[in-house]
């Protein structure tokens, strides 16, 4: 964004040409303590190295590393990230037990076309005070990003921008997600019902049904959040926003044949 505003591009024309919505120019991030912050950028970097660790694990990792914790602490700090201390995997979007679960479609099925399968995940992004979530959409095939969102709370609704913003690229045959309660919601699943598309959902404590989105995080985080300390929303938003237009267009990937997914999806 351009700093002070500009005198010819209003805010809501700055946010359609970097491709975000404009609640997101607005947002300001989650906070917590100074300490715990700097608790959640560690447990934020060591599970992105080891995805498998619950609470216990990390309470006992952190306590390694000189760090006087108890493990309610790390638990709720990293329910608070959305990372689940019980089971091994992700776990940003809890479930609900009133919302419909779908099965898993993707397993022995060969994907070998764009718009075949989305998938769709949400992890956390530190900022320097604070911080945000951020939702993805993917096509399965050529790891394409179609659209994304950052939002302060780990609500439905910028789940559903992102939706709206990708189904205008396309439609695909299935949409993979998690089990959360943003992506069981009948907002959500009535949406993709109306387009008539197969929803398909990972099993609980299956960490990698949802792989290249996972690996996405990875790349985000290591390539991008992890260099930089974002001082604001909109540090993050742009940030993100620059760097997923590199993978888009210009990261070469090696299982792709070392084209961008932007060639390989054809956009």
């Amino acid at each position: 964004m351009i700093e002070g505003g500009h005198p010819e591009l209003s805010i809501v024309r700055q946010c359609e040409l970097l491709g975000i919505s404009r609640s997101g120019y607005y947002y300001e991030p989650a906070m917590e303590s100074p300490f715990n912050l700097m608790l959640m950028r560690l447990i934020d970097e060591h599970y992105t190295r080891f995805p498998f660790y619950g609470s216990p694990r990390m309470t006992a990792w952190l306590r390694s590393e000189g760090y006087g914790v108890n493990h309610k602490r790390v638990e709720r700090l990293m329910r608070q990230m959305g990372i689940q201390g019980v089971c091994p995997r992700r776990n940003l979007s809890k479930g609900c037990d009133g919302h419909r679960k779908y099965p898993y479609l993707l397993a022995g099925l060969t994907v070998d076309h764009p718009n075949q399968v989305w998938c769709s995940d949400i992890t956390y992004i530190r900022l320097v005070k604070g911080f945000v979530y951020l939702v993805a959409i993917m096509d399965w095939y050529s790891r394409f990003v179609l659209s994304w969102e950052i939002s302060n709370t780990l609500d439905t609704h910028f789940c559903m921008e992102s939706l709206e913003r990708a189904l205008l690229r396309g439609t695909p045959e299935i949409f993979n997600t998690d089990q959360g309660v943003q992506f069981t919601s009948a907002a959500f699943t009535s949406r993709l019902l109306d387009e008539q598309i197969r929803i398909s959902m990972d099993g609980r404590g299956r960490a990698f049904d949802n792989i290249f989105i996972e690996r996405l995080w990875r790349s985000v985080k290591y390539e991008e959040v992890y260099l930089k300390d974002y001082e604001t929303v909109m540090d993050a938003v742009t940030g993100i926003g620059s760097y997923l237009d590199l993978y888009n267009h210009e990261r070469l990937h090696p299982s792709l044949g070392y084209r961008t997914p932007a060639e390989v999806y054809g956009s």
